[in-house]
């Protein structure tokens, strides 16, 4: 989670905001598109993490050791290299083969490989602590967030500052500081979704009003995209809430998944 992001003009007034969120009426006539969310562990064993490393790229490489902490390392390790492998198994490529572009914003995509199946697959990652998701998805844009429920005080603090009025009053009118640390964590995370589905900066999602029962569908992303966007929250294991935001009209569902290193391909 991003502390203290810049301020939006008009955030926690209600000045400005992108139409309410809501479940759009004709939702039932649509099929949903299916979204594959993997929930992965970041603190696996040392034989793991020596096994993933050998599949990142000199880039990845130089990033995972710039961190100046063995945890920070390891677990950075473990999520780009799980991501090579889910992600090349759905291109049918080798995960070493793997490349990577950058959007404007540095949302990373699979450089497209001139297969069906590259041209179609988006992905999208999130990590905080120990556990980070990855979804994917065919056709359609998509953002994945987790985060770790937050303290009381930043959730008071970051929400009064920067979120429209609708989502203040939400986290505000929760009946402990453990629940009201709990939605903003929600709606933080169905923030960065949507954001990161559409590989924008996190300011311009902030005035987005994402309160309410999910899945939740916006008429439009504001700054971000005047189209509409599908959002779900997701069950995660232990002190974290996570969630997925797809572009368009048609609702989607989620399978979640767990990796686990058991499919781990022996590499010497």
């Amino acid at each position: 989670m991003t502390a203290d992001p810049p301020p939006r003009e008009g955030a926690g007034q209600g000045s400005g905001d992108p139409r309410p969120a809501g479940p759009r009426p004709s939702a039932s006539d649509l099929e949903p598109d299916p979204v594959d969310l993997w929930v992965i562990r970041t603190d696996q064993p040392a034989p793991v993490v020596h096994r993933l490393r050998q599949l990142l790229d000199r880039t990845e490489l130089h990033r995972a050791g710039a961190a100046h902490d063995p945890e920070r390392t390891e677990r950075f390790t473990v999520v780009h290299g799980v991501v090579r492998l889910l992600a090349a198994e759905r291109l049918g490529v080798a995960p070493v083969d793997l490349a990577w572009r950058r959007g404007p914003h540095g949302k990373p995509e699979p450089v497209p490989d001139g297969s069906a199946a590259g041209a179609r697959l988006r992905l999208s990652w999130s990590s905080s602590g120990a556990l980070a998701v990855l979804a994917l998805a065919e056709g359609r844009r998509v953002g994945a967030d987790v985060e770790e429920i937050r303290d009381e005080r930043v959730a008071a603090r970051v929400a009064g500052r920067y979120f429209p009025d609708t989502d203040v009053r939400f986290v505000a009118a929760a009946r402990s500081p453990g629940a009201r640390a709990e939605r903003f964590t929600r709606l933080w995370c169905r923030r960065e979704a949507v954001v990161k589905a559409y590989g924008g900066r996190l300011a311009q999602g902030l005035g987005l009003p994402l309160a309410g029962p999910a899945p939740l569908w916006l008429p439009d992303t504001g700054p971000l995209d005047p189209g509409p966007c599908w959002v779900r929250d997701v069950p995660v294991p232990g002190p974290f809430r996570a969630a997925v935001a797809v572009e368009g009209d048609r609702p989607f569902l989620v399978h979640r998944r767990r990796w686990t290193a058991a499919g781990l391909p022996a590499i010497r």
